[in-house]
């Protein structure tokens, strides 16, 4: 990612309060009931921290990173607050390590910054991150988003779609993939009629000896 694009997220993360909020998003939070104490759990380029925090506030282990060091300290600030720990890291999403097999649940909200380039070295790496079993939570805009201007990114070509998300994760088992429209109000970014696009899937379970 450019540096520009890099002064662009630490001048809006660099702004008063929280852009997007304190509390999770609420498709993450929808599947409370599936995740599990001393999970190990993944959010992609978190932000502020809302998502990593939650998820830490239900007794998941928690790894995050960000591009923005703006963003990274106003998530440790807000993590220190509400008494949970955080494994937090500046990093883009070519420089992270992106251990494999390593996570529980990869959680991934409006992470449409990226070009269609990034977007499949990322998903290719969620998915390599993930364990066999583990779960994946990605939620983004749709492409009737264009008509409403309420978030999300500019570029057409960064918006997902059920096709273009059924290919990228082919390998799989897809739970939920659905589009619709719902009233967004997280923070002041996503604020208003949306048009979302959620995807549940998990990662296939190594098969026993002799099954």
């Amino acid at each position: 990612m450019s540096n520009e694009e890099l002064q662009r997220w630490n001048q809006r993360f660099g702004a008063a309060g929280y852009i997007f909020g304190t509390a999770p998003n609420a498709f993450l939070a929808s599947y409370a009931h599936r995740l599990r104490p001393g999970w190990h759990a993944l959010c992609v380029a978190d932000g502020e921290g809302r998502n990593s925090v939650w998820l830490a506030e239900r007794g998941l282990e928690v790894s995050a990173f960000d591009l923005s060091p703006v963003g990274v300290e106003k998530a440790r600030r807000i993590a220190a607050e509400r008494g949970v720990g955080v494994r937090y890291e500046v990093a883009s999403v070519y420089d992270w390590k992106w251990p494999e097999a390593a996570f529980d649940l990869v959680a991934a909200i409006f992470v449409q910054f990226a070009d269609p380039a990034m977007r499949s070295f990322m998903f290719e790496h969620m998915v390599r991150a993930l364990r066999p079993g583990g779960l994946l939570l990605l939620e983004g805009y749709a492409p009737r988003q264009a008509q409403f201007g309420t978030g999300g990114p500019k570029r057409a070509e960064n918006l997902y779609s059920e096709t273009l998300l059924r290919d990228a994760f082919a390998s799989l088992e897809i739970e939920v993939l659905r589009e619709y429209e719902t009233v967004l109000g997280e923070g002041t970014q996503h604020c208003g009629r949306s048009a979302l696009i959620d995807l549940v899937a998990r990662k296939p379970a190594v098969p026993e000896a002799g099954d």
